[in-house]
């Protein structure tokens, strides 16, 4: 009988839009390399939600980085492909209003990414220090960073 390959799990992320915002200006950075390239390490996920927030600062991102509303859409399209973006129906109620609580005074757009975070019991990319630091105040610290991700990645490539 041939020996069995170790399952690999996938370590779950809410991705948050500042991570995609920054991806789709740099796809060719670490942020870019590790959502379109660390789907066999990671399953991102995000809030249908984050679509139409990314859509809402096409005029900002167009201006940040010089790029058409063509290679903007591109770069996003690439993105996209490694996130898995799940309804917001998929949340129990509780969940939201417990959500809503912790970050009402720190930024309630945010609240999809801490809902998503308890539902499917997984950490936050996200590069929002005020959020990380609001939440952390109140107990809730369950964000990664990137280079915590990419040092995942590292770890992986040299154990082969």
């Amino acid at each position: 009988m041939g020996e069995e390959s170790p399952k690999i799990y996938k370590v779950r992320v809410v991705v948050d839009a500042n991570i995609v915002f920054s991806a789709i200006l740099n796809t060719n950075g670490k942020i870019g390399d590790l959502l379109i390239n660390g789907g066999k390490r990671f399953e991102f996920i995000a809030p249908d939600f984050l679509r139409i927030e990314i859509k809402s600062h096409y005029s900002k991102l167009v201006k940040i980085s010089g790029l058409t509303i063509e290679q903007i859409q591109e770069s996003e399209f690439q993105i996209y492909k490694g996130i898995k973006f799940i309804s917001e129906e998929q949340i129990n109620v509780s969940t939201w209003i417990s959500s809503e609580k912790l970050v009402a005074e720190i930024d309630p757009k945010d609240i999809h990414y801490i809902a998503y975070s308890k539902h499917f019991r997984c950490k936050i990319w996200s590069g929002d220090k005020a959020l990380i630091k609001g939440l952390a105040k109140r107990n809730f610290t369950k964000f990664v960073t990137t280079d915590e991700l990419f040092a995942l990645t590292e770890s992986k490539q040299t154990k082969r």
